[in-house]
């Protein structure tokens, strides 16, 4: 009982600590575009004696050329021009807010995913028991014995491990059953 309590109030904590961290990302999705989340890529080739070079900036979508990019200028005056012209000035807009609410709901995702194989790894050797009627299904021999039915099971039948036990035994009983009548039809027409 102890241990269903330790795991519920884990999943307790890990639901509060998920609500929180969705609503500190909603809180900086309100907030004014950041900074970092616009620039300015200017991409200059080899000009002369110059060589390449790329050029980043946070400056607006109207202000995204050359002239208010590249600083410091590596040509005189009078070639600036001839070398704005020569460079490649893109605007980028990301929003980091919906990179971050991705990151979040994929690692609580994965996180959730490999909490719940842990609470069963832990906690199937526990429910499960040994079943001394079941037999591997391996010909058809053994096909033909069918297991016998617990008797009250119908009266135990309230839990859903045991429900679910339950329709995995009528599972097997009409596969042995399917596998009898192939057997049988098989040997009647050998």
């Amino acid at each position: 009982m102890s241990s269903s309590r330790q795991q519920g109030s884990r999943f307790h904590w890990l639901t509060v600590a998920l609500a929180v961290l969705v609503l500190e990302v909603a809180t900086y999705a309100h907030a004014s575009k950041s900074f970092e989340d616009i620039r300015c890529k200017c991409i200059c080739p080899p000009y002369r004696n110059i060589t390449g070079h790329i050029y980043n900036r946070n400056v607006s979508q109207k202000d995204c050329n050359c002239l208010h990019v590249v600083e410091p200028m590596p040509v005189p005056g009078h070639d600036v021009e001839a070398y704005c012209l020569l460079c490649e000035c893109k605007y980028e807009e990301r929003s980091s807010n919906t990179i971050k609410v991705t990151i979040i709901i994929y690692l609580s995702v994965v996180g959730s995913l490999l909490l719940y194989m842990l609470f069963l790894l832990l906690v199937e050797p526990l429910i499960r028991k040994h079943d001394s009627y079941t037999q591997p299904l391996h010909n058809e021999e053994d096909s033909e014995d069918i297991r016998p039915q617990v008797e009250g099971a119908q009266g135990r039948a309230n839990t859903v491990l045991e429900r679910v036990e339950g329709a995995q035994q009528r599972w097997k009983k009409q596969v042995q059953e399917q596998r009898k009548t192939v057997f049988d039809r098989h040997k009647m027409l050998s």
